[in-house]
């Protein structure tokens, strides 16, 4: 399916092509590669014909989207799609045929055996046996393991149990936009059916809107435990995940609980959190400062705190964390962009 030949390095100024440009993710990606000085030659925007010919300001300039087609991808070298598995799976060979790498955000290939799945600060060894293809994770994988990896690097976990309180933005910008008209009128006292998702969303919370399935998780719990494992290079790591839709705009949320092989101190966690790459340590508990969705909206590092021994488990091998981190950033596009860099000429 996939170029058996993929380019192992791009130009130092390559041309970048947005599928799903639009997006809530598309235009976080655009953000982002200005934000990060990306070194871009040209920048391409595609999306459906419906968005065709709209003006979108970047770097001081206008860009103008165009509508996807199966000749978008001449002289591409880098193509991040961000337009759903369907799109992906019909347009990210054509690209990877063109001579693009195509860095992946949908469901489409992640666990695809021949694509690696990468958060570049867990596992970006796992990106040199690519054939053109690089997944990006769910969010809530992304953004778990870049607090999970300095821990597992140092001890053994042996198993994980999340509780996740998951924003709008997860859901699109549909979403976000509802979860906005859906507060204001509440608060104006009017009525107001949802239409993104399946139940109020202002001043409520509800388990992950994905379809459950037969063993009794929904869709989100699923990937997170199969990309979590497929990330941290554990295939039978015993995971457990409840995932919950909170009305956050765009920070996801988790609690959780960390099994090692042999007794690990908070301190001991706390000193790797505080160099780890990727992790902001807010674990002031004097203060009861911890990590929190509107500290985290629109940075870059995930936020870790309230380290503790999990009473749960008195062999003292338990640990219990909160991250929080920006779904549309590192839980999309900054993890997007940061695997593109290395790529990127020393």
């Amino acid at each position: 399916m996939l170029d058996q030949n993929p380019p192992a390095q791009l130009p130092a100024n390559p041309n970048v092509a947005i599928v799903g440009s639009t997006g809530a993710v598309g235009v976080e990606l655009l953000n982002t590669l200005a934000a990060r000085g990306f070194p871009l030659a040209n920048l391409k925007l595609l999306a459906s014909a419906r968005s065709a010919g709209k003006e979108v300001s970047f770097n001081g300039g206008t860009l103008i989207v165009e509508e996807l087609s199966e000749n978008s991808f001449d002289d591409v070298h880098v193509a991040f799609f961000s337009a759903g598995a369907t799109l992906s799976r019909k347009f990210a060979p054509i690209a990877v045929a063109a001579g693009a790498l195509v860095v992946d955000n949908s469901s489409a290939f992640r666990m695809d055996p021949d694509v690696p799945l990468v958060v570049p600060e867990a596992n970006a060894a796992a990106m040199s046996g690519h054939a053109g293809v690089v997944a990006n994770p769910n969010c809530v994988a992304a953004i778990a393991t870049v607090a999970l990896a300095p821990l597992h690097k140092a001890f053994n976990i042996q198993r994980l149990n999340l509780a996740t309180y998951q924003a709008a933005s997860g859901a699109g910008a549909a979403a976000m936009e509802e979860l906005r008209q859906g507060t204001q009128a509440y608060l104006n006292g009017d009525d107001f059916q949802p239409e993104v998702l399946p139940h109020p969303y202002a001043f409520n919370f509800f388990s992950h809107n994905a379809d459950i399935e037969d063993n009794g998780y929904n869709g989100e719990e699923n990937k997170v435990i199969a990309e979590v494992r497929r990330i941290m290079e554990r295939p039978a790591l015993p995971i457990g995940v409840t995932c919950i839709r909170v009305p956050i705009l765009r920070a996801h949320g988790m609690a959780i609980s960390i099994e090692f092989d042999q007794p690990v101190s908070p301190e001991q966690a706390r000193a790797l959190l505080q160099d780890a790459p990727g992790v902001k340590l807010v674990d002031d508990r004097e203060a009861n400062y911890f990590p929190m969705p509107v500290d985290a909206s629109g940075q870059e590092d995930v936020l870790v705190g309230r380290i503790r021994e999990d009473l749960g488990d008195p062999s003292g091998r338990s640990l219990s964390i909160f991250v929080v981190g920006d779904q549309l950033l590192k839980g999309a596009a900054l993890n997007a962009v940061q695997i593109a860099e290395q790529f990127l000429p020393a």
